[in-house]
């Protein structure tokens, strides 16, 4: 028998006993300090001198959040976790509530929606911990990319028992990666801040996103959906990568986003002929239509 290929993000089912930090790290606190100050004087510092060029600044967010998490820092932007209950109320929003969420890579941005008054608002925007590979789609099996595009999960995907907390399946390959022929398995969103092409998350703000995601999908949302992009889709956004090879995708992926910011609402998302194809939300009203291989049928 041949065995399985090995996937991107190993997945080891350990009931009850969270990952181990085999890389951190017990320094004096003042070689502690003396760190932390000269990292906070390199953001200042270099990070207007690396401008636009994509590979410098991803390592550098890379580096600095890496060592957040090593010393249980929070990351930068983070909500507060703590008050979970108050923010919900003072978004007008409940528990249980419909969700929609979006990641933007070059940011390092996880935002989580939530539906209120017939349509989605920002309830909360969680830095990213970790993301692996660069701007651009996962093609095959092992190249360390996180994918782009527009992904459905239901509670299916979902894996309490997580080696890394707690993590939900994105569902790459969807049916538009699978009609390129792209290849890999097991994409996860979870908490562990380390990757080999998931988005990681620290493991505070994982717990807050599993008690939403899983209370929402409880509550009747049959999926939900997400929004993987590059960077935060404006025009003038795409018109500084105009060489980057995927440009056609990024364009592609700019009419869903601009669908959904029109509207409020998780457009439909199909797959016809290599192509993705958006309509409005209609039946959908919960962002929760699936991502199927299907041509918008002629009048």
């Amino acid at each position: 028998m041949t065995a399985p290929p090995a996937p991107d993000q190993r997945e080891r089912v350990e009931p009850g006993r969270p990952p181990r930090r085999r890389w951190r790290r017990r320094l004096p606190l003042g070689v502690f300090l003396l760190a932390f100050a000269a990292l906070v004087a390199a953001v200042f510092v270099l990070a207007p001198l690396i401008g636009r060029d994509d590979d410098n600044v991803i390592a550098f967010e890379r580096a600095q959040r890496h060592w957040r998490a090593t010393w249980d820092l929070p990351m930068p932007g983070q909500p507060d976790l703590a008050r979970l209950p108050e923010r919900l109320a003072k978004s007008g929003v409940k528990l249980g509530a419909p969700i929609f969420i979006r990641i933007f890579k070059r940011e390092f941005e996880l935002e989580l929606w939530m539906k209120r008054d017939g349509a989605f608002h920002r309830f909360a925007t969680y830095p990213i911990c970790r993301w692996s590979g660069g701007l651009g789609p996962k093609i095959q099996q092992g190249d360390h990319q996180a994918p782009e595009g527009f992904y459905s999960v239901d509670a299916r995907a979902l894996n309490r028992n997580s080696a890394w907390y707690r993590s939900f399946n994105l569902g790459y390959p969807n049916a538009f990666d699978a009609a390129l022929g792209r290849t890999g398995s097991l994409i996860m969103v979870h908490g562990g801040c380390a990757s080999v092409g998931c988005f990681a998350m620290t493991n505070p703000q994982m717990g807050e996103i599993w008690q939403l995601v899983t209370a929402a999908l409880g509550n009747g949302q049959a999926r939900f959906q997400v929004q993987v992009l590059p960077f935060r889709m404006s025009e003038e956004a795409l018109k500084s990568y105009s060489d980057h090879a995927a440009l056609p995708l990024w364009r592609m992926l700019k009419r869903g986003s601009d669908a959904f910011e029109k509207t409020s609402m998780p457009p439909q998302v199909r797959v016809c002929n290599g192509s993705y194809e958006f309509d409005e939300a209609g039946v959908y009203q919960n962002g929760d239509g699936p991502i199927e291989n299907r041509c918008r049928a002629r009048s």
